[in-house]
């Protein structure tokens, strides 16, 4: 059985399922999440539980970090109670949240400064795919990076890919991912609404459409959401917000022209500033009027 130490902080919606693929491939796993009581309902079925980043980073060689963005890295690693100053020489930090491309090639350069490896890995798939290690992971590093994450990196993941020696690629395939997810999933409300506008029976449209050329992945499950009422938070409106932003950033930065995303963006934006940021994607239906969204049984 594998008993490198591995430190997972961050216990949301992937972090959990990420840790629990980790402990069942027989890493001995270490985990840390704001929500103390988060990190001790995971290590009740093994692992061990620490209060700080800080702490954690003593007992492990390798930090995977599932935090929001590129702020909560920063407060992660380098806050009062960050890991870095912590972590042993040679030892590794992954990086699975989703943020700029030019801040991950510089966490790089940071980090190598302080004797630590890193990896630039955004991940995606959702929870469900998560917690049966079963997500796809996009990375990039220089090969000690890769050498010292060995099997870590497949104990999580279906789909491991290697995009490049140095941090940068790993983020960029997300961003563009982040475009196809936010454009998809606001393409999906639109259609939907519109449906309900017409007069169209919201289950009854599911099934055609899931079964038709104009399905997508994200109409499918998002839909599935909007016909149960359920805007119980997987991933938010306000992540799609952050997301959607960055995807615009990076094209600005080389005047690139990015019309569906803009309008997904502020589709999105519209959603959050009338309250529903919090709530599951695919609430952005909401922003649309005169229409009866479907009720919970």
């Amino acid at each position: 059985m594998n008993q490198k130490k591995i430190g997972v902080v961050g216990l949301g919606a992937m972090g959990l399922g990420m840790a629990g693929s980790l402990r069942r491939a027989g890493f001995d796993v270490h985990v840390c999440d704001i929500r103390k009581q988060a990190a001790q309902d995971f290590v009740k079925d093994g692992g061990v539980a620490h209060d700080t980043p800080t702490d954690l980073a003593k007992h492990v060689d390798i930090i995977v970090g599932v935090v929001v963005n590129a702020d909560q890295t920063e407060a992660l690693l380098f806050g009062d109670q960050g890991a870095a100053n912590s972590m042993s020489k040679g030892s590794l930090y992954i990086m699975c949240s989703t943020v700029d491309p030019n801040w991950s090639i510089a966490l790089e350069k940071r980090l190598n400064e302080l004797g630590l490896l890193y990896l630039d890995a955004p991940i995606s798939g959702g929870a469900a795919k998560a917690a049966s290690g079963q997500m796809t992971i996009m990375s990039a590093g220089s090969p000690l990076a890769y050498e010292k994450a060995g099997d870590a990196l497949d104990s999580m993941a279906a789909k491991v890919y290697k995009l490049g020696d140095q941090a940068g690629a790993g983020s960029k395939v997300k961003i563009i991912n982040q475009l196809l997810a936010g454009v998809h999933i606001a393409a999906a409300a639109e259609a939907m609404a519109l449906g309900l506008r017409e007069g169209v029976a919201a289950d009854a449209l599911y099934e055609v459409i899931t079964n038709s050329a104009g399905n997508s992945w994200m109409f499918e499950n998002r839909m599935a959401h909007v016909l149960a009422a359920d805007y119980t938070p997987l991933s938010a409106v306000d992540i799609f917000v952050k997301d959607l932003g960055l995807v615009l950033d990076t094209a600005r930065a080389s005047k690139f022209p990015l019309p569906l995303s803009a309008t997904a963006h502020q589709m999105f934006m519209q959603a959050s500033t009338a309250g529903f940021g919090r709530e599951d994607d695919a609430a952005v239906i909401k922003i649309f009027p005169g229409i009866n969204l479907p009720e919970k049984k």
